[in-house]
């Protein structure tokens, strides 16, 4: 891996790499706290601070690449006569490679939210909040051995058409659609599982809406495939909701890479050039929002194999109507 890190810092001009904890810190090996320095002579090496991490800097760099997750305060401290530039430039196009071994831990992290998003059916969900219930699943995604809790959503009714809405202390009543999502790290690796329930009985004309979501989603799988561009798979699932009439309430965003970080490449969004491979980790979101009324999108992470799509995330994605 080290050789193919230096490669690129030659074709890119960079001549040392600084990396405080983060994804680009965990793809070469980090582990802990500190900064992980590379350098064109000899083998990562590790420092406690900003300060130590510039002295192991050779003092002939012109251009050094940063961790994109560096603070303000850290970046200052550095102290290093050189061009700063964005680590990104080096590391992301290595990382959507990902062998057997990291697919394996996407699997393992999806399977796990997925089996949050299961247990989640089973509490009374009628007169609690949605505070409560998101309080609830952040404690049920820790006991299932989730080492960082990224984000939960719990949208009651209008606020499922909230697209990034935060869990508020709105009482959920029956009759509304409930968008539920999870997204933490097992492990190394990130995932993110949503799924659409009812409370009590669906809203009207909600289950036709939901069919159009289901519907988009198997056509970016159908689109993922070695040699598609990612910007054809996040198209064919966008065709599936503008022919139904919703595409005016679609979300943005269709799809996006997950593994070592929650929200990175290939985007299945117009102008990614990406050209899919197998081992890419893609999460499938599409969504569809009507403000005022109700929203509906379902999250699953998948693997592009030699032979299409693979989802790693398994549970039913059938509208769940909750009783209790």
């Amino acid at each position: 891996m080290i050789d193919e890190v230096l490669l690129r810092m030659a074709e890119e001009g960079i001549d040392a790499l600084i990396l405080r904890p983060s994804p680009d810190f965990r793809y070469l090996g980090g582990r802990g706290d500190g900064y992980l320095v590379v350098t064109m002579d000899g083998p990562p090496a590790v420092a406690t601070g900003p300060l130590e991490a510039a002295a192991l800097v050779p003092v002939s760099a012109r251009r050094v690449g940063v961790d994109p997750e560096m603070r303000a305060g850290e970046l200052f401290s550095l102290r290093v006569e050189a061009e700063l530039v964005l680590a990104s430039a080096v590391l992301a196009p290595l990382r959507l490679n990902r062998g057997p071994a990291e697919v394996s831990a996407s699997e393992h992290a999806a399977s796990a939210a997925d089996a949050v998003l299961l247990m989640a059916r089973e509490p009374a969900w009628f007169g609690a909040t949605e505070r409560a219930m998101a309080r609830r699943l952040w404690a049920m995604m820790i006991e299932a051995g989730c080492e960082e809790v990224r984000s939960v959503l719990v949208a009651a009714g209008e606020h499922s058409a909230v697209p990034g809405h935060v869990p508020c202390d709105r009482v959920i009543n029956p009759g509304d659609a409930l968008l539920v999502s999870v997204c933490g790290r097992w492990g190394d690796h990130y995932a993110e599982v949503a799924r659409v329930f009812a409370v009590a009985e669906p809203p009207e004309d909600f289950e036709a809406m939901y069919s159009v979501v289901l519907a988009a989603q198997r056509a970016a799988f159908d689109a993922l495939r070695p040699g598609v561009p990612a910007a054809e798979a996040g198209r064919a699932a966008r065709e599936v909701i503008e022919d139904s009439g919703y595409g005016h309430y679609a979300a943005e965003r269709l799809g996006r890479g997950v593994g070592l970080g929650h929200d990175e490449g290939p985007w299945l969004a117009p102008g990614d050039p990406t050209v899919l491979a197998p081992g890419m980790t893609v999460c499938v979101e599409p969504a569809i929002y009507l403000p005022d009324l109700f929203g509906a999108r379902v999250a699953d992470v998948v693997v592009c194999t030699p032979t299409g799509a693979r989802r790693l995330s398994g549970s039913s994605q059938s509208l769940h109507v909750l009783d209790h």
